[in-house]
Order: structure tokens, then C-alpha cells, then sequence
């Protein structure tokens, strides 16, 4: 039961990540765009296999926690996506046991070269971070 929300919300916190990733990345839309922006429960799905590494931060995420993370970033080509699932993430971090330095090592841990600062206190509606630093993105 509360088990279940909480997994589902760590894991929209991890793919709000990898969208503040793909915001900041400075990158052409590549595809996808006025169809539909991508919902909190599309986010959810990619980031569940994160929840036990994002709510422990012992050892290392489960390969499908990275891929899903991987996904995320493949699924939001928009800046429009990376915004809506920033907030998701957002959201859900504000209500669950997150610990932020397990939310900070993700990206690295899973191979996301991000070259940004990652927390819950992000403004999801600016491009306040630096652009130059997603070069491997």
C-alpha cells in the first residue's frame, strides 16, 4: 500500500533528475514535441527500480534503475517534457524519504554524465543551470 506510493514517487524524484539533465543540456528537440509533454505516471515507470537505491543510497542502483534513467532522458526531447517531469520529481521528492546523496550520485552511478548539481530545491521552470556542461549528453 504505502509501500507501492512511496516507490512510485522516489521514482518520478529520480527521472525528475534526469530531466533537469536533459533542460539544462542545451540540446535541439529531437523529436516527439506537440503530441503530448510527459505525464507524472509515464516518469514513475522509469524511475520505480530506483526507489530502493534513491530511499537507502546503499551500494549501487539496479541496472534496470539506470536504464530506466537512460529512458527518461531518451523520452524527453522537449523542454516542455524535461519541465513536467522535473515537477513530478519535485513533487514527489517533497513527500518521500529521498536521501539527497543518493539523488545527487545517480547520474554518475548509472553512467548519465550530467555536470549539474541536482536538488529538490531545483526551479523546474528555469534554465538556471550551466549549459556547457552536458557536452556527453
Amino acid at each position: 500500500m504505502v509501500k507501492g506510493a512511496t516507490a512510485s514517487m522516489v521514482a518520478v524524484f529520480v527521472i525528475a533528475v534526469a530531466m533537469i539533465q536533459l533542460v539544462t543540456a542545451g540540446r535541439p528537440a529531437g523529436g516527439g514535441g506537440e503530441e503530448g509533454i510527459i505525464s507524472c505516471g509515464q516518469v514513475d515507470s522509469y524511475l520505480i527500480p530506483c526507489v530502493p537505491y534513491l530511499t537507502t543510497g546503499a551500494g549501487d542502483p539496479a541496472p534496470k534503475c539506470c536504464d530506466g534513467v537512460r529512458s527518461l532522458k531518451a523520452n524527453t526531447a522537449t523542454a516542455d517534457d524535461r519541465r513536467a517531469a522535473c515537477g513530478c520529481v519535485k513533487a514527489a521528492a517533497g513527500r518521500y524519504p529521498v536521501k539527497d546523496d543518493a539523488a545527487s550520485s545517480l547520474p554518475t552511478k548509472c553512467g548519465v554524465d550530467i555536470g549539474i548539481p541536482i536538488s529538490k530545491a531545483i526551479d523546474c521552470q528555469t534554465n538556471q543551470l550551466s549549459i556547457g556542461t552536458m557536452k556527453k549528453l
